[in-house]
């Protein structure tokens, strides 16, 4: 049986009451990992896969929190999504690629270079519409042992395009200090990436910032800022059906509106690194905070997205 406690919400816009089902309980579905990241809801088999970085594996996890593992070793994955296909794909530090699993569960490296030289270490990835995937390539991955092994880093930081069709993998944006998170708006129309800045240095550069995503080319244009995550610093996050952001926070879930205002809070005793929208209507969040995943029905649904 899992966990039940009442979460905590912080209310600073009006329009946040309504996001809060006050009679759904925060549950505890598994509390005994390491560092918890890329969640990946699959409704055709009613379950949840996330990674356990430091654990080097990706857990199965059902809503009644029976879990089990689905592979170890893992290449030390973070960030998943699934393609139009139904397959996943996944970010490696280890091996510095993308990954994509077979519906019948062959592996396959789908990139691990860039003009000749290695990726640094993907970590975050979505799919558009188009069957194009974006992914964020920091160093975070490669500059410690704990997540992978150290390993020097060829690129600097960037945000990444890869047709799977034709294999072009296209820069969309360099000036980065550490790219990490990513989501596109329901419409397609935004690309937000958070800038979680530089590890090991006081004060770096965080933010949540936002592109203007072009209709017929993998190209991003009037890059700005969109929005500040405090405590902490944005790092996962996913949009709702009406566009709002779900982010991950130092204090818990912020949730932001499209005009880059903060509406409310799911405070939590510490930390939330990741999250995804799953669950028979898409409306139940799932909480990726340090060694813990929490499951919390919330009054909104996850865009539709692979």
């Amino acid at each position: 049986m899992t966990a039940r406690v009442e979460p905590r919400y912080e209310i600073v816009d009006p329009r946040f009451s309504s996001f809060v089902l006050a009679n759904a309980a925060l549950e505890t579905l598994v509390d005994d990992c390491r560092w918890l990241e890329g969640p990946v809801w699959f409704a055709d088999h009613d379950l949840l896969l996330v990674s356990d970085i430091p654990n080097d594996r990706i857990l199965r996890v059902t809503e009644r929190a029976e879990v089990s593992v689905f592979r170890q070793p893992a290449g030390y994955p973070n960030g998943h999504v699934r393609d139009l296909g139904g397959r996943l794909i996944g970010c490696s530090h280890q091996h510095r690629c993308l990954f994509r699993t077979g519906l019948g569960g062959e592996v396959e490296t789908l990139v691990d270079r860039y003009r000749g030289r290695r990726l640094n270490a993907p970590n975050d990835v979505v799919v558009k519409g188009d069957g194009t995937i974006w992914f964020t390539d920091p160093h975070y991955g490669i500059e410690t042992d704990y997540e992978g092994g150290k390993q020097v880093a060829e690129w600097p930081p960037s945000v990444y395009c890869l047709d799977p069709r034709t294999g072009q993998l296209t820069v969309v944006a360099d000036d980065f200090d550490g790219p990490n998170g990513l989501a596109f708006s329901a419409d397609e129309r935004t690309l937000y990436v958070a800038e979680s800045g530089t590890q090991f240095v006081t004060n770096p550069k965080r933010r949540l910032r936002a592109f203007d995503v072009a209709a017929d080319a993998p190209r991003l244009s009037n890059g700005r800022d969109f929005c500040k995550i405090e405590p902490g610093y944005a790092d996962g996050f996913r949009c709702d059906s009406e566009g709002n952001l779900w982010c991950g926070a130092g204090d818990g879930v912020h949730v932001i509106s499209p005009d880059g205002e903060l509406l409310g809070k799911i405070v939590l005793p510490g930390s939330v690194q990741n999250l995804c929208f799953g669950g028979r209507h898409r409306s139940r969040l799932f909480l990726c905070a340090s060694g813990t995943l929490f499951a919390l029905s919330v009054n909104r649904r996850g865009a539709q997205r692979p």
